[in-house]
């Protein structure tokens, strides 16, 4: 499978801060990459420069077989881009805006019309292409606006935080959307800040943070990390978490990993065989008298990863990034 991005070394400073520092990063044709990180990582950087909005200082960039820095002509008109705030026009209709962009990106009249009305299919936007977009919801805004970033059948997509502010519905509307589009052959670029987002649809995962790749990998490699599976318990009464956690597998030893959630009454702790440590803890807590209101054995989510890799959550970052207070060159 050929690879759609190359991305070797690069790096990128605003004055004193490293937005990339020595970025390395390779995404296979017709497959989607995510792109995680904490704010202050560079993720948007990254995608600016991809997109030829930035030039990197150093390093290498290749876009569908075409060098970002001396072939940023090539590279435009292979790919789309959507970022995190809509860009259609509220007060024209769906097919108005798709015509609008067919004419921006010099389609003829009748080609443009024609588009527009392949991707209001496309996108199930069909019955409400005639009405002003003021109307549509978060989700059928976002899939008109992917729509819009497909004018040209780019064959490299960059999305940049697709889903940020939309409901359940929403979000789900452009995952289907996406994967549609990757079914299709288009090679996606998704950064998010939604791990589970990228668990659902990214084939390979590069989670940076200060500006490089600190591990890559499918979503089970990057789970695999954490050494395996997790039980989880749900006590009924809070005023038991403590004596429920001090149950669970290694709790107490030299290797004690058990992690508690006052708040969700919840105590944590990997397991290394499913049935036997599910048994035991069942048996430990009839036991001592603590009534569960739920008992899993799990995978670990990419949450917990991301959290042991970066020691830091999305909004407890120390810094926002730093291209966030730059405009687009």
């Amino acid at each position: 499978m050929t690879d759609a991005i190359i991305v070797e070394g690069v790096r990128k400073r605003y004055g004193e801060k490293r937005a990339l520092d020595g970025l390395d990063l390779v995404a296979a044709g017709g497959t989607v990459h995510g792109v995680l990180g904490p704010n202050g990582a560079g993720k948007t950087t990254a995608v600016r420069i991809m997109a030829t909005l930035l030039r990197a200082d150093e390093g290498r960039v290749e876009i569908a077989g075409y060098d970002a820095g001396r072939q940023a002509g090539e590279v435009r008109r292979r790919i789309g881009l959507l970022g995190q705030h809509a860009a259609v026009d509220e007060e024209l209709s769906g097919w108005q805006n798709l015509e609008m962009f067919g004419r921006l990106y010099h389609l003829g009249g009748r080609q443009a019309r024609v588009r527009a009305g392949e991707l209001l299919d496309r996108f199930g936007l069909a019955d409400t292409g005639r009405k002003a977009v003021k109307q549509y919801s978060g989700g059928m805004r976002r899939r008109l606006d992917l729509a819009a970033s497909l004018i040209t059948e780019p064959a490299v997509l960059f999305l940049d935080e697709p889903t940020t502010g939309l409901d359940p519905r929403g979000r789900a509307e452009v995952w289907d959307a996406v994967r549609s589009l990757v079914g299709g052959g288009t090679t996606v670029l998704l950064t998010t800040q939604y791990l589970e987002e990228a668990d659902q649809l990214a084939d390979r995962i590069s989670l940076i943070d200060h500006g490089r790749v600190i591990a890559e990998g499918t979503a089970d490699d990057l789970k695999a990390r954490l050494g395996g599976d997790r039980i989880d318990v749900v006590v009924r009464d809070g005023a038991h978490l403590v004596r429920a956690a001090r149950l669970l597998p290694g709790a107490g030893t030299q290797h004690d990993d058990v992690t508690v959630d006052a708040d969700r009454r919840l105590a944590s702790a990997p397991v290394t065989d499913r049935m036997e440590a599910l048994t035991r803890v069942v048996r430990a807590l009839q036991e001592e008298g603590i009534e569960a209101e739920d008992i899993a054995v799990r995978r670990p989510t990419l949450d917990e990863v991301f959290l042991r890799l970066t020691g830091r959550t999305e909004d407890a970052a120390d810094a926002k990034d730093a291209d966030r207070t730059k405009e687009a060159v």
